[in-house]
């Protein structure tokens, strides 16, 4: 017999959230991790909040739509609300009941700034690291260091002298149009007057320049996890500055015989005496393109060489991630500080999902 289409508009329901989530949902998993990492932070979510006035959105519950909206590529907040609104997983992933209110787009905006103000985004990615520490899926022995261009929210038209900016040839003053032909433009004379901390920058020759930031990860061979995330301005030698430095962070221990895999733009002779004066070997890729390599046979000659260029492409997984599911190809943020934050908290969003994933793996101990 045919069903009727009656529409309700009223809903007693006897089926609680917890029931309605698929035991098997990826959510439950990561949930479980994000639950761990949260309450390690909760001391420190004390210390950016008064102990007096009305009370503001829980960082947990800020956190977790932050983490929502990076695994399922929501690309606005505003679009984030919706989806809480009527979205049952969603609701119940943040810690929202079926009939609590929905925040307002600007109300969640303002608070994550708070978040952005305390640093919450190194926390959170170091705690996340020490889950994968506690679990046997890092070492501290060989690694991958890789950057990779991330792309500001700035236009080439803003783009201008810092001197005298160029004028409009039209009467729209919205988006004028300005000729730029034959004008040489470099970051010491000009400066976006959108995001004057991006930076006009190429990955390589025949690309195209545009406004960028640079992303840097440290990554552990073992299971493809990100020991160390950071972001810097877009430069020609950034990648070889952010690496050691992040390279000075792992724990140094001279029992252990330390490695790093690189691509070839690593290979200079001022990168490699550094790497080494850390007492890390570096694996890089040798540039043999026109001139001799800072890598010799010393080096290469070892099987763990091959091996790390095999493992070190994977770091590309990371970027590939980062910058497609996590909307981070080009960002929704200006400034070195909030770009800086969301890529910190992206990479461990990466690795929160690469651990749940080894976990259902049975990989983890």
């Amino acid at each position: 017999m045919r069903g009727n289409d009656t529409k309700q508009t009223i809903m007693f329901s006897y089926v609680s959230q917890e029931d309605r989530i698929p035991a098997d949902h990826p959510l439950r998993r990561i949930r479980d991790i994000v639950d761990t990492v949260l309450k390690r932070l909760s001391p420190r979510f004390a210390e950016l909040y008064s102990h007096t006035g009305r009370p503001s959105i829980a960082p947990e519950r800020l956190l977790r739509a932050l983490l929502l909206q990076i695994l399922y590529t929501i690309r606005s907040e505003r679009l984030l609300m919706e989806q809480l609104n009527y979205n049952l997983l969603f609701r119940w992933f943040v810690g929202l009941t079926m009939d609590d209110d929905v925040w307002a787009p600007t109300v969640f905006t303002k608070n994550r700034d708070r978040l952005a103000e305390g640093e919450i985004a190194s926390a959170f990615f170091e705690e996340v690291v020490r889950v994968a520490r506690e679990a046997d899926l890092m070492s501290d022995e060989h690694f991958t260091v890789d950057g990779t261009l991330i792309e500001a929210w700035a236009s080439q038209k803003s783009f201008q002298k810092k001197e005298c900016p160029p004028k409009s040839s039209g009467g729209d003053s919205g988006n004028p149009t300005i000729d730029f032909h034959g004008e040489q433009r470099r970051n010491d004379t000009h400066a976006s007057t959108t995001d004057p901390e991006a930076r006009l920058m190429r990955k390589g020759p025949g690309k195209e320049a545009k406004l960028s930031y640079m992303g840097h990860v440290l990554m552990d061979n073992r299971y493809g996890l990100v020991t160390t995330a950071t972001l810097t301005s877009a430069t020609g030698t950034a990648e070889r500055e952010a690496a050691v430095a992040m390279l000075e962070t792992t724990k140094e221990d001279t029992c252990i015989h330390r490695t790093v895999g690189a691509d070839k733009g690593y290979d200079t002779a001022s990168f490699v005496k550094d790497v080494r004066g850390l007492g890390v070997t570096p694996h890089v890729a040798q540039n043999i393109s026109g001139r001799s390599s800072a890598i010799d046979d010393r080096t290469t000659r070892h099987p763990g060489y091959g091996i790390s260029q095999k493992r070190r492409k994977r770091v590309e997984e990371i970027f590939g991630w980062v910058k497609t599911v996590g909307l981070m190809r080009k960002v929704r943020h200006r400034g070195k500080a909030k770009v800086g934050w969301m890529f910190t908290f992206t990479t461990a969003a990466y690795n929160l999902l690469r651990i749940s994933n080894l976990r259902m793996e049975g990989v983890c101990r």
